[in-house]
């Protein structure tokens, strides 16, 4: 087999005119579907982690240095490792109702180019 030509190929195929532009609809389609869950998932997960580590800090006495600071950040650290521990769920629950909402059109879509 010659690597090189393969190489070559899918280079070329990235730099070619698409031509088929359903395809390219359908993965609009299906990037807007995704695409608000992803985004906000990695926007909790980031401040929950945050969240945990304020927690921990004011828990170690990093941050403050007496005992309510302790037991707050034990709290505190509590609530972020609860906001990172349901991310995932509810991750799952918005690309559910993401792809319910344009299944429709992806599959129509999808139809139409097989057929083809």
């Amino acid at each position: 087999m010659n690597t090189d030509k393969i190489y070559a190929e899918s280079i070329a195929k990235e730099y070619a005119p698409k031509d088929n532009s359903k395809i390219v609809a359908l993965r609009k389609l299906d990037k807007k579907a995704k695409t608000p869950a992803t985004i906000f998932t990695y926007t909790f997960g980031i401040i929950s982690s945050l969240v945990a580590g304020l927690g921990m800090c004011l828990s170690m006495n990093v941050i403050g240095t007496t005992t309510l600071h302790m037991v707050l950040g034990i709290v505190i650290g509590i609530i972020g490792f609860i906001c990172c521990g349901i991310n995932y769920p509810i991750y799952k629950k918005m690309l559910e109702k993401g792809k319910q909402k344009y299944a429709f059109e992806i599959v129509e879509l999808a139809k139409q180019i097989s057929e083809e």
